[in-house]
């Protein structure tokens, strides 16, 4: 198994802690976490443990948002129809469901567009413009997409059809034409909090135009449920707005969920439903229907109107998701025996491909070999008559940079620090695979070869307490930027009920204590090689999560483990 480094978040400041443990009459390791994470005062936790409506920002000072309302209502009071568009993934169709399903309150004819991921691609698309013309449709509103769709956006103009632009994603030095150009990363845009996904621009939409109407934002709890799922699968910061959105959104899902949504996470172990319940439930159903069929599937089931509807749309979603893990396990274990094959494990980059590969699962692929070979990675497929690749990095290493160094190889490519997709000339692969392996050589420091686990504290066991985890408990939503705690104690006993589970024996139940104190036990999930050193030696050091376990009626704290040092 490949050793660790822990990373420690630098301690906070120890009066400031201690007057916060004393306002709040939390234990010093509450206080602690607290202040590092910016909650400082009274007012401050307040604001963090009891998310409100009140916390949400007045719409209209989104650039554009007065623009955006005026045009929506125009269309609707002439009766015109009007176009929904988004992208194929979790925040597009669940951005495309909530604006369909807040619109049609206005009684005005409305089309859903999810462009087909293998022949249109991401984005708005001049497929999905002319299905607009055909319809006598004057306007378009696209969710989580269209900021660098310059040329689409200018070409409906040509049409007589107007855009609403409803995007998260960085512009670029000049962004469409449009009616309105929603996005909060806009520099012009003086919108106080940046981190919003698209469903959560899509939120502000609507929220402005039920102000408009002079109605209250608590009206549209209904809809929160598609944001906190947009949210959760988008993977940005849980802070300030985002964090309100999926507090409440997680309200909604647990007490009065939208069919759809029920259907997806009916697999899900036990309510209360959590951010985790989205991201490993409810999320990757949703982007199988794009990856496998197509998106359009994923909102017609958000969409349902009754729990038999639902059901049923459901089963379909998921023989796609299994057809989905089917192919990334069969994938997965095809690269890795390629690796193999051609002696580059040590590479210092994963550069792979098959021309058989499915293009919708490569993406995972990429993430799944990540897990064997700490290093950036790119998985290619055959597309038509070029490669198409997905691309994945590892903690810190800015992989679209290096993306760029190789750029004279690639025919375009686009993406973030840690997550990116290209497309070449088969006859450019090589070169490409040389000179990205270079670039990677040349940039990727010591420390980013190495997987990381960030700690927030040192805890030793004896101070976990019911009570420090109902604290913790009241800290959710947990997610970037808001993170489930991580605490590390160590050199602590290890019992002798401590052994390899699972089926295969390939997991760790460890079982803890320090001296004179009772055992804790934890699971330690892909540790199970680890455990004849663990029991030998008789100590350890832990990094861990406190969880709850249910068994048989029972409630105790347990261990999530993150690592074991022996």
């Amino acid at each position: 198994m490949t050793e660790k480094s822990w990373q420690f978040k630098p301690e906070p400041d120890p009066e400031m802690t201690q007057n916060l443990a004393r306002a709040l009459q939390v234990p010093q390791a509450a206080a602690r976490l607290l202040v590092q994470r910016g909650v400082e005062s009274f007012e401050a936790a307040k604001q963090y443990f009891r998310p409100d409506w009140t916390q949400l920002h007045d719409p209209f000072l989104m650039k554009d948002m007065d623009r955006a309302v005026a045009r929506i209502q125009e269309e609707v009071a002439r009766g015109n129809p009007i176009m929904v568009f988004g992208d194929y993934d979790v925040d597009g169709t669940t951005s495309v469901s909530l604006m369909m399903a807040y619109l049609k309150r206005y009684g005005v004819p409305l089309t859903p567009y999810i462009p087909d991921r293998y022949q249109e691609g991401y984005g708005i698309s001049k497929q999905g413009i002319d299905v607009a013309k055909q319809q006598g449709i004057a306007l378009i509103i696209a969710l989580d997409c269209g900021i660098k769709a310059n040329d689409q956006v200018a070409y409906a103009k040509t049409l007589g059809i107007d855009f609403i632009i409803c995007d998260h994603h960085l512009p670029g030095d000049t962004w469409p034409e449009a009616a309105a150009v929603l996005d909060p990363k806009r520099p012009d845009c003086a919108y106080p909090y940046k981190e919003l996904c698209g469903c959560g621009v899509g939120f502000k939409l609507i929220q402005a135009l039920h102000q408009s109407g002079g109605d209250q934002g608590e009206e549209l709890a209904p809809f929160l449920d598609l944001v906190v799922t947009a949210i959760a699968a988008d993977i940005v910061p849980i802070t300030g707005e985002n964090r309100t959105l999926a507090y409440l959104g997680l309200k909604q899902v647990n007490e009065d969920p939208r069919p759809g949504l029920a259907a997806l996470l009916s697999s899900a172990k036990a309510k209360p439903y959590r951010i985790r319940d989205l991201v490993f439930v409810a999320a990757p159903r949703i982007n199988a229907a794009g990856r496998i069929k197509h998106g359009a599937h994923a909102v017609e089931l958000l969409l349902a109107g009754s729990a038999a509807e639902a059901e049923a749309m459901a089963e379909a979603i998921e023989r796609y998701n299994l057809e989905r893990r089917s192919l990334d396990q069969e994938i997965t274990q095809q690269a890795l025996d390629q690796i193999i094959n051609r002696g580059e494990q040590e590479a210092v980059a994963t550069v792979v491909y098959d021309p058989s590969w499915h293009k919708g699962v490569v993406g995972i692929v990429a993430s799944r070999l990540i897990e064997t070979y700490y290093r950036p990675t790119v998985v290619f497929t055959k597309s038509g008559d070029h490669l198409a690749a997905s691309v994945r990095s590892v903690k810190g290493f800015d992989v679209y940079q290096a993306l760029e160094a190789c750029s004279e190889f690639m025919l375009q490519f686009g993406g973030h620090k840690y997550a990116a997709g290209l497309t070449l000339d088969p006859s450019q692969f090589e070169n490409f695979k040389q000179a990205f392996n270079q670039e990677v050589a040349r940039t990727l420091t010591p420390e980013q070869k190495v997987p990381q686990v960030a700690i927030d504290l040192p805890l030793p066991l004896s101070e976990i307490t019911p009570k420090l985890f109902r604290i913790l408990s009241q800290m959710a939503p947990f997610g970037p930027e808001n993170a489930r705690p991580v605490f590390a104690a160590h050199q602590v006993h290890v019992a002798p009920y401590t052994k390899a589970v699972g089926a295969d024996l390939s997991h760790l139940r460890l079982v803890v204590h320090e001296p004179n104190e009772p055992t804790i036990s934890g699971i330690a999930f892909g540790y199970g090689a680890m455990t004849e050193a663990v029991k030998k030696k008789g100590r350890c050091d832990v990094a861990y999560v406190i969880d709850e376990n249910h068994w048989q009626g029972q409630t105790s704290l347990q261990l999530m483990v993150k690592d074991v040092r022996v």
